[in-house]
């Protein structure tokens, strides 16, 4: 069910040099298949459970509208063993070069024809760590291409020291956007990933990463995001605690959620 992929040494270079790796796919159809069966199940029976400060949609109110989730291990055994078990958590800790713990488990669609952008960003900045020792993992779960807003990187961003300006971002379930983004180098540095089902990217904490709108009429763009600490990150929990109060008071204010 597991794909072959490159050696890890080999994509520990990739990931050293560029900032992100590409499998595609991880996961071959069959895997794919049992994933979005558990994935509707989880639809049916365990988004009723969820707190509305983790599920978002672009539609408030419309279920056919489901933008994004968070803490999916939370409420799903099978979901919590995807999170958990080696497949992808030991690709995460490969990359790092560290012990990783698992903290969320993501849903991130795009639906056909009203999917929005999402802005360029740096994933470590909304995370209020220190050091940046962090990755995202992305599986695709149904093919993504330029039309339906497939993911693209700025390779190597992940070596230059700070973060970029981020700025507020009206795009609900991405807060902050790189104010400067466009640059010469932000340009000649972008790759895009389409893929089929099963394509997995990961990438750094800092790594500029950014996907288009979602033109096509008919086709969605799901995706389940993987989040991964590494042992030395240390949390500034007051700091974060902080900017999610602030955001969640803001989006009730502006009743998105």
């Amino acid at each position: 069910m597991i794909e072959p992929h490159p050696p890890i040494a080999s994509l520990k270079s990739d990931f050293d040099r560029d900032g992100f790796i590409a499998i595609t796919p991880l996961f071959g159809p069959e895997k794919m298949a049992e994933i979005n069966r558990e994935f509707e199940r989880y639809c049916e029976t365990r988004v009723p459970e969820m707190k509305d400060t983790e599920v978002f949609y672009e539609e408030k109110g419309n279920r056919g509208t489901l933008k994004q989730m968070q803490n999916m291990q939370m409420y799903d055994a099978y979901f919590r063993d995807l999170l958990e078990t080696d497949t992808i958590r030991s690709l995460a800790e490969a990359m790092l070069g560290e012990k990783a713990r698992a903290v969320n488990l993501e849903y991130f669609n795009k639906p056909a024809g009203i999917g929005k952008p999402t802005p360029p960003h740096q994933d470590g900045y909304y995370f209020h760590f220190n050091p940046p020792a962090a990755v995202t993992g992305w599986l695709a779960l149904e093919r993504v291409d330029p039309e339906n807003g497939c993911i693209h990187y700025v390779r190597g961003s992940h070596r230059v020291p700070g973060y970029r300006p981020h700025g507020r971002s009206e795009i609900l379930g991405f807060s902050q956007g790189i104010t400067d983004f466009g640059t010469e180098g932000d340009r000649e540095g972008t790759v895009a990933f389409p893929g089929e089902a099963g394509t997995f990217l990961m990438h750094h904490s800092k790594t500029i990463h950014w996907a288009g709108p979602n033109t096509s009429p008919t086709r969605a763009r799901r995706a389940l995001g993987f989040v991964y600490f590494g042992e030395s990150a240390k949390v500034d929990e007051a700091a974060r605690a902080a900017y999610q109060a602030k955001l969640q008071a803001d989006l009730r204010a502006a009743g998105k959620i």
